[in-house]
């Protein structure tokens, strides 16, 4: 699963999941072995991380929505995701 981006030891990868359990464009984020899936909307489906870690994670995707939609649509195509700069 690429990783997209890392900060304040947050891993954010994205993959395609033809046929997935997540049919909604979505990431996978983890911090120190616990892991959520979060739709590009901020929904969370399935998991969790400390609530200070989530509330970053929520805060830097609004911050790139446009370029996690992008990364979503190239990896529906079978293209490879870029890297999305960090929450700074």
């Amino acid at each position: 699963m690429p990783t997209i981006s890392m900060f304040y030891g947050i891993l954010v990868r994205m993959y395609a999941e033809n046929g997935g359990q997540h049919n909604t464009p979505h990431l996978h984020a983890s911090v120190g072995g616990q892991e959520v899936v979060v739709a590009l909307d901020g929904t969370i489906l399935e998991g969790e991380i400390p609530k200070a870690k989530m509330h970053l994670l929520i805060a830097w995707m609004e911050i790139h929505r446009d370029e996690l939609y992008a990364n979503w649509q190239l990896l529906s195509n079978g293209e490879g995701a870029y890297k999305i700069d960090p929450l700074k």
